[in-house]
């Protein structure tokens, strides 16, 4: 069982093609944002609905609507994305296991109950790392990675894809499938 959701994934995948945008251009929709990365679509809007609840983007709807980011891509984390797809829960519910153990029966000695559960207390520190490190990058960062790795066409070529799909949608052009691949 994974703590972080394949939503956060397709959500961070979906954020990294947001960030520079052409000034003028259409922002993406989701549709396209769904055709580019092989997701459904209505996934990802429910997805892009709780990014928008969270502030974290901004979506206009209509043929020439999409969506952008709603801050600078240096000021949205990665548990910002985390905590807008799964919500801010904790990594480990303890149980207070150690109160029930056979040999105390129904009286458990205080020395084995007080304070925090030892194990509960390995699980806070973990979360909390966890969290700072998630919370310590930024889709600046991973476009960063991404940059570094990925040929500098890349760039253009999602670019291009995307304005073309958004061409599609401008009013008064015939209508074709936005969902097809051409």
């Amino acid at each position: 069982m994974s703590y972080i959701s394949t939503g956060v994934e397709y959500a961070l995948h979906c954020l990294l093609f947001l960030i520079d945008q052409p000034d003028g251009a259409t922002p993406p929709s989701t549709r396209d944002l769904a055709v580019l990365q092989g997701v459904s679509a209505d996934y990802l809007a429910k997805l892009f609905t709780r990014l928008q609840q969270a502030d974290l983007i901004v979506s206009r709807e209509g043929a020439m609507g999409g969506v952008r980011l709603a801050r600078a891509a240096a000021d949205i984390s990665v548990l910002d994305v985390v905590v807008a797809i799964d919500g801010d829960r904790a990594f480990f519910d303890c149980q207070e296991i150690r109160g029930r153990c056979a040999l105390f029966g129904d009286a458990p000695p205080a020395w084995a109950t007080r304070g925090t559960c030892s194990i509960h207390a390995v699980m806070i520190e973990a979360e909390r790392k966890a969290k700072a490190a998630l919370a310590a990058h930024s889709l600046a960062d991973i476009a960063g990675r991404v940059a570094a790795n990925a040929p500098v066409e890349l760039g253009t070529m999602a670019a291009q894809w995307l304005s073309d799909r958004a061409a599609r949608r401008k009013p008064g052009r015939p209508t074709r499938p936005l969902d097809k691949q051409e």
